[in-house]
Order: C-alpha cells, then structure tokens, then sequence
C-alpha cells in the first residue's frame, strides 16, 4: 500500500457504506458520461473513495440495503465539504462481457438487478468488475468540495495527498480472500494463486 495518495474514485456514498461495513469486496463500474471514448479505464490500482451522492436511490440498491442508504443520507456532509476516510487497493481490473456474469455477483454487492442490467446494457455492453481490500483510516479527513471534483468522471486528483498511515483493513487476509474466490467463481475465473 502506497504511504500517500492524491487519486481519488468517485463512488455512491452507499456503496462506501457497504464497503465499510463488508457488505462487499467489489466494485462495478461502467464509466460516466465524461469518460474517455470506450468508457472507464482501470488507471489507478490504488486510491482513496470519493463518496456521491447524486445518482443514489432507494430502487438502484437492493431492498436490504436501505438501511445504507438512509445512513450514507444521514451522514453526508456540507455540500462545500467532501469526507474521505476509505482506501481502496484493487487487485485487478476484470471486464465482464456477458450479463450473466455481471448477475452471478447478486449476493456479493448491494445494487440491484434492474442496476446492474441497465448499467451493464449502456452506450455498449459490459461492466468491470474490481476486487478491492478496502481500508478505513482512524479518523476521516474532510478535503474542501471544488467544482473541478464535478461531472460524472471516475478519476478525481485530491488537492495534496492524503497519508494511508494508521489505515486498518476492513476485512482479515483470509476473509477478504474468500470473497475474492467467491467473485473469482461467480463470473468463472480460475485463479491459480
């Protein structure tokens, strides 16, 4: 893990909560309307979890997420304010190219079908699928919101770097590799290490 880091990766701020809270391991991601031609692109395998709150919705996540998403509501801060406590170390960056593969993972994330299918199905088919061990640092750091953090993007460069010092895994070596062996499974990877 990296000592510092100024990468950030916009996220549901519900999606942080289910990361923080091992709901899951991984993240689906497609790509904003201010990607790149071709959609999102895996720059960074290090980064910190820039939580949004613009696209989340009571029917984009699953029912027994609800109460994530009331809580990411609830704790959102300042609109002038960004909150940042979650490091994400991802260990690849896998393109799922059929929609079977992208539903196998129901259980292992909290959006729902309909999310997932229509994510899956938009500009072109597919979504990437990324493993991440997520680590929590002992207190989170509040950055100053800018307009340059704006638009739907993935990638966002944080004014200085944020130390990873003192930041704890949420989940233990063994559990977290357990949840990757799920995931490797669910869209037929075979891992030999």
């Amino acid at each position: 893990m990296q000592f510092g880091n100024h990468i950030a990766f916009k996220e549901w701020a519900v999606v942080c909560a289910a990361l923080s809270e091992a709901r899951q391991s991984l993240i689906l991601r497609k790509g904003g309307i201010h990607e790149a031609p071709g959609g999102f692109r895996p720059e960074h395998d290090e980064f910190w979890l820039f939580p949004t709150y613009l696209h989340e919705e009571p029917g984009a996540v699953v029912d027994d997420a609800s109460s994530l998403l009331q809580r990411a509501r609830r704790e959102q801060p300042p609109t002038d304010l960004v909150r940042i406590e979650l490091y994400a170390v991802a260990q690849e960056a896998i393109e799922l190219t059929e929609p079977q593969q992208a539903h196998g993972l129901a259980g292992q994330h909290i959006w729902s079908p309909r999310t997932v299918e229509s994510r899956f199905h938009y500009r072109r088919p597919g979504l990437f699928l990324l493993p991440v061990r997520v680590y929590r640092l002992p207190r989170a750091v509040e950055v100053p919101n800018s307009p340059h953090f704006a638009g739907c993007r993935t990638w966002v460069e944080l004014p200085t770097a944020i130390a990873t010092a003192g930041a704890e895994p949420i989940l233990a070596d063994a559990e977290f590799a357990r949840a990757c062996a799920r995931m490797y499974q669910a869209v037929r990877i075979v891992r030999t290490s």
